[in-house]
């Protein structure tokens, strides 16, 4: 398996990723997440949750696809640490290379999930996008579980190539979950559609899930997890990379991605990880369809959620009876698209 960072490249990129000064930050340049020749890209949005970035309870901001009745918070405001494409509204929300941001969790209330904007726990000058999920609650579909997400919807030109990075942090409450009685493989942390299949009339839907799992019963590390569906939730193909990489548990990591739209030969969904001070890791690297395999013609990634939390009941109530709560925080994402 090639090595899309050397560990100098990759190294050197973390240490950007980590800087936080009260000085203005030069944009980070387009990463050298694959190997060989890199695709030229456009630097769509860049945040670390700093400067006037704000977060909005109970936003009335609410997309005619999202169905009413859903809890959605949203973030405002500019990370003025950074130089340009900083602003949640002009650079993603009035963009037409970026798309609508919001917060979305399917019901349940504060007692259960939130997200927030806070001070770095043992690093108070840095800020970070908290999420906090302790209970499961009867969703919109009729099904009790958790969910915390942020949205990028609503996209008016499909991403053809997606490069985004972003550090994340999952606490230690995390190791718990490697004392759970059987395995699980319902965790996600990331989610792409190259066309959401809840429009109405849309017979293309896609879904790329990235998820962590725990893929034996007993005591077990867990380990990050891959696949893609036709609408229907009709698996298309399942990333079985061997060996599995183990998820960084109490330690910063930052995730690299890239994506293209493709069908079997040309479809392309390659993932790194680099946690501090280890050497840079590939995750996945697919090459298979990233949209419906019936679409005759495709338009690329239409909706993601860079950040989520989403998982079962059974998940949660093991985790809320150890007397710990799910958490993670995330940190310097930033996105990329085609030029």
């Amino acid at each position: 398996m090639k090595n899309a960072f050397s560990i100098i490249a990759g190294m050197t990129l973390l240490a950007i990723l980590h800087t936080h000064c009260s000085n203005t930050r030069q944009p980070i340049p387009q990463p050298n997440i694959l190997p060989g020749k890199i695709p030229l890209a456009a630097l769509v949005f860049q945040t670390g949750f700093e400067g006037s970035s704000t977060l909005v309870n109970d936003s009335k901001k609410i997309p005619s696809f999202i169905s009413q009745g859903y809890a959605i918070d949203d973030i405002v405001g500019t990370d003025h640490t950074l130089q340009g494409k900083n602003n949640w509204e002009k650079d993603l929300d009035d963009n037409p290379d970026g798309g609508q941001f919001l917060i979305e969790y399917t019901g349940g209330d504060s007692s259960q999930r939130y997200v927030k904007i806070i001070p770095e726990p043992g690093n108070p000058s840095n800020h970070v996008l908290h999420f906090w999920l302790n209970d499961s609650w009867e969703a919109s579909e009729g099904q009790r579980k958790a969910r915390i997400q942020t949205d990028i919807y609503g996209i008016p030109k499909g991403f053809k190539e997606i490069y985004q990075t972003q550090r994340v942090f999952l606490t230690d409450d995390f190791n718990e979950l490697k004392n759970y009685p059987g395995k699980f493989s319902w965790l996600t942390i990331s989610e792409f559609w190259n066309n959401e299949w809840w429009w109405k009339d849309e017979p293309h839907g896609f879904r790329i899930t990235l998820g962590l799992e725990k893929p034996v019963a007993g005591e077990s590390d867990l380990y990050f997890k891959l696949d893609a569906e036709n609408a229907g939730q009709k698996q298309v193909w399942k990333a079985d990379n061997l060996p599995k990489v183990k998820v960084p548990i109490g330690k910063w990591f930052t995730m690299n991605y890239y994506l293209k739209q493709g069908n079997k030969e040309t479809g392309r969904f390659y993932i790194t990880i680099t946690t501090t001070g280890e050497p840079t890791q590939v995750v996945f690297d697919v090459t298979n369809f990233t949209h419906n395999t019936f679409d005759p013609a495709p338009n690329g990634f239409t909706g993601w959620s860079p950040q989520k939390l989403y998982t079962s009941k059974e998940i949660i109530a093991h985790v809320k009876s150890k007397g710990k709560t799910l958490q993670v925080y995330w940190d310097d994402f930033n996105l990329w698209r085609e030029k």
